[in-house]
């Protein structure tokens, strides 16, 4: 599996823990890169990704050139985690209802939330 780009708050405690949680979970597999928003190796990699966007919610830049963020990002991050690749299929598209409420509840559940989830 080619590595995907999860690209977050890395100013933000919550974010930056939920960051490096997927990192560790992805690690084995080497299916995963963070990079902090406003970073400069960001920038250089993905120009076209507005910073506010990236401020408002995290962004997953797949392999295949696609960005997909928020909630919209879960059923790729958990395809790409060791442990929870069987739950993604279970919660479809990525706009769905179960990935929003499955991504409400692990923000809540793991403490995770920020502020930008209420922007």
């Amino acid at each position: 599996m080619a590595r995907a780009v999860l690209i977050y708050d890395g100013d933000c405690p919550r974010c930056r823990a939920s960051a490096l949680w997927l990192m560790r979970r992805a690690l084995a597999v080497d299916a995963l890169d963070i990079l902090p928003y406003d970073s400069g190796p960001r920038r250089a990699r993905f120009p076209a990704l507005a910073e506010r966007a990236c401020a408002r919610a995290m962004h997953l830049a797949l392999p295949d050139g696609r960005v997909v963020t928020g909630a919209a990002a879960v059923p790729e991050l958990l395809g790409r985690l060791r442990g929870w690749r069987r739950v993604a299929p279970m919660l479809g598209a990525g706009d769905s209802s179960a990935v929003r409420c499955f991504y409400d509840w692990m923000t809540h559940r793991l403490g995770l939330r920020c502020d930008a989830d209420r922007i």
